[in-house]
């Protein structure tokens, strides 16, 4: 008789997938071991967290919580309080080598998913904390150095060579090794969605890597009698939208008289305003840098000063939503020509008030649960809104004026090593619905990226940390 296998867990993410595309190419027979999964478990679309973007939105898989209170409020930010431990001026990109510094950048109390298993193995993992050297594949120097040339050469087609290997290497390790939690980030999708639109034939091309990476996993597993006990995941992190226009925020920021900080010249005298994008359809935006004291300044010891800048930005076109933190539960949210409106969060119930209009036209809401909130917002052009503003607005990480970008536009010009014809990092229901594929029926519904972390530990049997903020779908 064969000895019963232990649960195991293989979570693979195709970075930067829509659903809709998910979706087509399964109808269009280019991924048949995608389309079998969906067949035989599940197609869901769920929603990610904001910043929607590579880095933030990978902590709802490994750690069951929303990016911003647990140290990650963007791909890049200001660190008033030296937190971090970064040099002059303090400022911070996961964009190049502090890539590394992810792990001590998070807070050490939220344990995650790699901490809470018996055994690992990840793949260009953004997050690491509890995998051990030899549990991580592209983690050297020399892969530093290859993803490195790939990225600032704009070689975007380098990026399927990489998926293609990390792909295979991951599966051969699963059969040899069999990990009880497996997670591999395959990014070939994002990078060529950048450079070519997210329905490009390359697009199509990245995601047949992921295909092959599932069936052979699959095939793997069934040959040693391993499918029945293994739960195989695809998810995304984050859509794309096309991107017509970028503003270049920075610039149009120091174009008003102002010293700036961004990445990637971030030193000189004379600095009033730490501009920190994401994405690129995000931003957060610094003020008071003088300030020492390593709290965020309140914005009505601000106001007298800076009012103006809320003004100015929201004449600008690029502009969809500019957030306030109003405190350490609340935060305002303004738009152009829809008005303004207050979230806030007491006693773990979301309220959304209108003040002078409806800026994410849901109406008002009072003090709804977490999943009322959900419900109320996923039909709308913000889906989970109300939720993902306030937990972002409460990171003491945050900006004083966070800016979700227009569609068709972002926020960096310049310095990127290829031209972005999509981008994703805002608010929008393009950038923040995700597919996620199960090879089994979900026990409940899933809702949001930061489901999946729990839902891993109860597949593997483990127990469910408590402060998390997913819920276990098994």
């Amino acid at each position: 008789m064969a000895r019963p296998q232990k649960p195991s867990v293989v979570i693979l993410v195709a970075d930067g997938i829509r659903p809709d595309t998910l979706a087509a190419s399964m109808a269009a027979g280019e991924v048949p071991a995608l389309a079998q999964l969906s067949a035989e478990g599940g197609l869901h679309v769920v929603t990610s967290v904001f910043p929607s973007v590579t880095g933030p939105a990978y902590t709802p898989f490994l750690m069951g919580r929303y990016p911003g209170p647990v140290g990650l409020p963007g791909i890049r930010w200001f660190d008033r309080a030296a937190s971090a431990k970064t040099l002059l001026p303090r400022a911070r990109s996961y964009v190049g080598s502090e890539f590394r510094k992810v792990d001590r950048d998070l807070d050490p109390l939220a344990p995650t998913l790699f901490e809470l298993s018996e055994s690992n193995l990840a793949a260009l993992s953004v997050i690491g904390r509890g995998l051990r050297p030899r549990d991580r594949e592209g983690h050297t120097l020399g892969f530093a150095l290859r993803a490195a040339r790939v990225h600032f050469s704009g070689n975007v087609r380098g990026w399927l060579a990489i998926d293609r290997d990390i792909g295979a290497r991951i599966a051969k390790r699963i059969r040899a090794e069999r990990p009880q939690v497996t997670f591999c980030a395959l990014t070939g999708i994002d990078k060529t969605s950048h450079s070519e639109g997210h329905d490009a034939p390359v697009v199509r091309d990245a995601l047949r890597t992921v295909d092959e990476t599932a069936a052979q996993i699959r095939a793997d597993a069934e040959r040693d009698g391993r499918w029945d006990a293994m739960h195989l995941w695809i998810v995304s992190d984050h859509g794309h939208s096309p991107v017509r226009r970028h503003e270049d925020l920075a610039g149009l920021i120091h174009s008003w008289k102002l010293g700036v900080i961004a990445h990637p010249w971030i030193y000189g005298a004379g600095r009033d305003v730490a501009v920190m994008v994401s994405g690129n359809a995000m931003a957060h935006l610094y003020l008071d840098l003088g300030n020492r004291s390593g709290a965020r300044a309140p914005w009505q010891s601000l106001e007298r000063k800076w009012a103006w800048l809320p003004e100015r930005l929201l004449e600008r076109e690029s502009v969809d939503l500019l957030l306030i933190p109003r405190g350490g539960n609340s935060c305002e949210v303004r738009t152009r020509g829809r008005g303004a409106a207050q979230v806030f969060v007491e006693g773990g119930r979301y309220s959304y008030r209108p003040v002078t209009g409806d800026p994410l036209a849901i109406g008002a809401h009072e003090s709804l649960s977490s999943t009322e909130a959900y419900d109320a917002t996923v039909s709308s052009d913000y889906p989970d809104a109300i939720v993902q503003i306030v937990h972002l607005a409460a990171s003491a990480r945050s900006g004083e004026i966070m800016l979700s970008a227009s569609r068709n536009w972002d926020y960096r010009a310049k310095w990127e090593p290829i031209p972005h014809v999509s981008s994703h990092g805002a608010l929008h229901r393009e950038h923040m619905q995700v597919p996620l594929l199960l090879n089994k029926p979900a026990g409940g519904i899933p809702r949001r990226t930061v489901d999946v972390m729990p839902s891993a530990l109860a597949a593997i049997g483990r127990a469910v940390p408590a402060g998390l903020d997913g819920l276990s779908f098994k």
